[in-house]
């Protein structure tokens, strides 16, 4: 029979949760208040925030510098292959770009981020020529799926251009550390022996381990054994590759590069696998003109180019949409459609669906659209 007594001495998960410190402080101080004043005692001491403080920086090419960042405890680390969005404040605007990550050798508290300058850009000169040790940088949560599975199934070909060697040097190293058990064959180009970073390191590398290195070179004359001169194609593939068929291959670089790869290789090797860190030219018929991009939150319509990018049509309205890595992977510029067609600047598919979600950064207008903006 029930007397109206109740037993108070177990607690729920979700009562003990509420009475936690956190959640109890949470009542007397905002999260943003409390970062605010903590920023006077450690500039990455924040309630959840992921921040990360600039310990070293070098050059790591004609074009490029290398950045050693220590992370505080709020982020939760990454996998080698893995990118990171990485934030700083220019003019006043918080600015995001996606980078691959390679853990520290010297210091296994931080990890290094490799930044090509960009003519133009508006991250990546901050990164190159503003920021300097001390500076403190927002980091995301880590994504995308080129990553290693272990034990390794069979021999890699990892091919790279350009700022797509970060992410290769990221496994590479984590190769390294745990012991190549399988035929590892690095193709790493550039237009200039001056605009390839890490060499020494990959050529040390190569000297010690079951590692194959080459450095293509597409607008100068080799000048040591492992240099080749050439674009990608079938013919430096078949000559610098032995047993290609029976590789999981890696490809990571600007969009052009990974489609020729792609072409080349993806039905005639074991798998494949690529990232592209730029976007193909638009492709279908609807590229030319203009459409109207209606938005429902804010009310707004907005007449926007067809075969451009909708993060850069808006952004070039003056909003700021979320956005991170631009090349399609890290999903935080997504948002919803309710109405008109786009295309995908990956591959040129039309979508037709009336309400479905998309990615501003890879999606271009091929009607009139209606976004939950």
């Amino acid at each position: 029979m029930y007397t109206g007594v109740v037993n108070t001495s177990v607690r729920s998960p979700a009562a003990t949760r509420l009475r936690s410190p956190r959640h109890v402080a949470r009542h007397w101080v905002s999260p943003a208040l409390f970062d605010f004043w903590a920023s006077r005692f450690s500039r990455t001491l924040t309630w959840d925030r992921p921040l990360a403080r600039v310990v070293a920086r070098e050059a790591a090419s004609i074009d490029a510098v290398t950045l050693r960042l220590r992370p505080n405890r709020h982020w939760r680390g990454l996998q080698p292959g893995q990118h990171v969005n990485v934030s700083a404040e220019i003019e006043g605007t918080l600015v995001t770009r996606s980078y691959s990550p390679s853990r520290c050798a010297v210091d296994p508290r931080c990890i290094e981020i490799t930044v090509k300058r960009i003519p133009g850009g508006k991250l990546s000169p901050h990164l190159c020529d503003g920021v300097q040790v001390g500076d403190v940088l927002d980091l995301g949560a880590a994504f995308g799926e080129m990553t290693l599975a272990r034990p390794l199934a069979a021999p890699l070909l990892l091919l790279a251009a350009g700022s797509g060697i970060t992410p290769m040097l990221a496994l590479l190293r984590a190769l390294d550390r745990d012991g190549f058990d399988v035929p590892v064959t690095l193709l790493y180009w550039a237009r200039t022996r001056a605009e390839l970073c890490f060499v020494d390191e990959l050529r040390a590398l190569a000297e010690r381990s079951n590692f194959r290195l080459r450095l293509a070179l597409t607008r100068e004359a080799a000048g040591s054994d492992d240099e080749i001169v050439g674009r990608i194609d079938a013919a430096v593939l078949a000559r610098e590759v032995d047993s290609l068929s029976a590789r999981d291959v890696f490809a990571c670089g600007p969009a052009g590069f990974v489609a020729n790869a792609r072409t080349l290789l993806e039905s005639n090797v074991r798998a494949f696998q690529a990232e592209a860190f730029t976007l193909p030219a638009p492709q279908g018929e609807d590229t030319d003109g203009e459409v109207w991009v209606t938005l429902a939150r804010s009310e707004r319509r907005l007449a926007v180019p067809r075969g451009q990018s909708l993060l850069t049509a808006l952004e070039a309205h003056g909003l700021k949409p979320k956005s991170g890595c631009r090349m399609g992977i890290c999903n935080t510029c997504a948002c919803g459609k309710t109405a008109g067609s786009t295309r995908k600047l990956l591959d040129g598919a039309l979508e037709h669906e009336p309400v479905t979600a998309l990615k501003l950064c890879i999606s271009s207008a091929a009607s009139d659209l209606v976004l939950e903006l």
